[in-house]
């Protein structure tokens, strides 16, 4: 399946790509998998998925906050795909996380926009709420742009 993603991309049109010719990857054992995580729209402006808290909580009954983080990459790193591939591959270089407010049931819908798009680097802001639209989470990733893939 690997194989083929890379073929795939050697076939792709110039940077930004049409996030409908995004590449399949193998998705066994992919963490956002196991965490749930789907994707809900996909696009150059945004990209918006969810997860549910269950499955996902920390000790207490909270969401943990390492799941916010993966969410806030999963959806950041695909923003940076879209506009990287197929001549270069992001891979995450910073991500940061404030977590303002607790959720404990239902899901939590994440929403990243590009803050800085450039060839070597590109940065975003994901906004994560919960179900009653409150701010749970703020992230900012910052990918940078291989030349090859990792």
């Amino acid at each position: 399946m690997v194989r083929a993603a890379r073929e795939f991309c050697h076939r792709l049109p110039s940077v930004p790509i049409d996030p409908e010719d995004l590449p399949e990857f193998d998705r066994v054992e992919q963490l956002a998998d196991l965490m749930g995580i789907e994707l809900v729209t996909v696009s150059l402006d945004e990209v918006v998925g969810r997860m549910p808290v269950k499955g996902n909580r920390q000790p207490f009954g909270l969401l943990h906050g390492g799941a916010s983080a993966v969410l806030a990459e999963t959806l950041g790193s695909t923003l940076a795909a879209l506009h990287a591939l197929p001549e270069r591959f992001p891979v995450g270089l910073e991500l940061s996380c404030t977590h303002h407010r607790s959720a404990t049931s239902g899901f939590v819908t994440g929403v990243a926009r590009p803050v800085h798009v450039g060839r070597s680097t590109s940065t975003s802001e994901i906004v994560i709420s919960d179900e009653q639209g409150r701010r749970t989470c703020t992230a900012r990733l910052t990918c940078v742009h291989r030349d090859s893939r990792p």
